[in-house]
């Protein structure tokens, strides 16, 4: 049989991909622009038949009815490692159908694989090639790993995704279905900065030296991070996430790899998300690889980048310096996601010029509520440990944390803390006896 016969023969419907599902099921479905949206739309109509389905994904994009609708319980739960718009909704509107597994990014799969058996994958990939190999595309942050180990993987092929290089790379032969499924690609615009965003990201270009290795995430702030980086020179990048502003920082000629201490002339990532422009310039794109998250993200491989900067944001830090970035209180918002691997893998640099900066706007909910507050709300989350932190940043300036005693820390902290609230925060600070 020849490789064109072999995948035609694998061809199924979205349906009939959606009919593998069993009682009991393990399904994990790749994450974000990777996501299988024709089989996903479609998993709610095998309830009737089905119990105990549980579905693990992480940054779900669609509010998929089956666990929107609160019918849905007891036949399929959202199992997510980082809550987006939908599955936030169904958390407030108790559905029932959702739940969240607390993790690290670079440990999810392998977590996962130790938990429990994955029995289907579903994911996305371009049409094969000659040789009969697809490209996941997109993303492997655990995906990969994940369909090594499953018992069946069903894949959606999409001819509008681009075709990436480094572990993407998949035979047919490995892959129990396809479904042909052409849609756009989703996209995730990048939002425009505010002037509080821009003299965040001020403060954050003063922190980063040319030749520096750097993770950035997306949103107005590290957006705005991105524009002041601009007249900086010989970056690299190791990051999880690849967005618009690295792309457009590499064709201005600032990020040029040459100075990585590993990887030397490629930019690494582990999955992409952004405009379609960002799309078409990962297709065919040497310069670019995409390597597995429990490597990408590993802490121990994050800190052999020469001088790596992670560059990452919170909803609010305590005087001591814990950082919480998922939850608050108990109410879980989003999820761990690499910011432990990333600033722990800088801290740890293997120069000793390594550099984790955490930042966030110094209030919230119009400016009511100040973000650096005294100690975090009962049940609330630590995202990254208070002997993690180095430096935080708000639209104030810079509190450099890293070796620092409480009282040093404190003070620091409400010396960035917004005006109108570091009275309050110091006279608390003393009465916790951190001043």
């Amino acid at each position: 049989m020849n490789l064109q016969d072999e995948y035609r023969t694998k061809l199924i419907s979205i349906p009939e991909a959606v009919s593998k599902i069993k009682s009991d099921d393990n399904v994990v479905v790749a994450m974000c622009a990777s996501e299988p949206q024709g089989c996903m739309g479609q998993f709610h109509t095998v309830a009737d038949r089905v119990e105990n389905v549980r579905v693990f994904s992480c940054l779900t994009l669609q509010p998929y009815d089956f666990y929107m609708k609160p019918e849905m319980k007891g036949h399929f739960e959202l199992a997510s490692w980082f809550h987006a718009p939908g599955s936030r909704a169904a958390l407030k509107n108790n559905t029932g159908t959702v739940t969240y597994v607390p993790n690290m990014l670079h440990r999810s799969a392998t977590d996962f694989i130790f938990a429990r058996k994955p029995h289907i994958f579903y994911g996305t990939c371009t049409p094969p090639d000659k040789h009969g190999y697809v490209s996941l595309s997109l993303g492997i942050t655990y995906e990969k790993d994940i369909l090594e180990a499953a018992d069946l993987v069903i894949l959606e092929v999409n001819p509008l995704l681009p075709r990436t290089f480094g572990d993407t790379h998949l035979h047919i032969s490995e892959v129990d279905f396809f479904v042909e499924h052409e849609q756009i690609v989703p996209e995730l615009p990048s939002p425009q900065p505010s002037e509080t965003d821009l003299t965040i990201g001020r403060y954050i270009g003063e922190l980063v030296e040319d030749g520096s290795t750097i993770q950035l995430g997306i949103g107005g702030i590290p957006n705005a991070a991105a524009l002041a980086l601009r007249d900086k020179k010989d970056l690299g990048v190791h990051t999880e996430m690849i967005v618009d502003s690295m792309m457009e920082l590499y064709e201005m000629g600032v990020i040029t790899n040459r100075k990585k201490s590993f990887h030397k002339g490629k930019l690494v990532a582990t999955f992409a998300m952004g405009s379609r422009k960002l799309y078409d310039w990962l297709d065919d794109n040497v310069a670019v690889e995409f390597m597995r998250g429990r490597w990408v993200n590993n802490p121990a491989v994050v800190s052999q980048n020469s001088k790596m900067v992670s560059i990452n944001t919170c909803l609010m830090v305590d005087l001591t310096g814990q950082v919480a970035s998922e939850s608050l209180g108990p109410v879980q918002y989003s999820g761990t996601g690499g910011q432990s691997d990333t600033a722990e893998g800088a801290v740890e640099g293997i120069d000793g010029k390594g550099k984790s900066i955490i930042a966030c706007y110094s209030t919230a909910k119009g400016g009511k509520v100040s973000t650096i507050v005294p100690v975090l709300p009962e049940g609330t989350a630590v995202t990254l440990h208070r002997s993690l932190v180095d430096n935080v940043v708000t639209e104030f300036g810079i509190a450099r944390l890293r070796g620092k005693t409480v009282r040093e820390r404190a003070r620091e902290l409400i010396a960035v803390a917004h005006p109108d609230f570091r009275a309050e925060l110091t006279e608390k600070a003393k009465a916790l006896g951190y001043l």
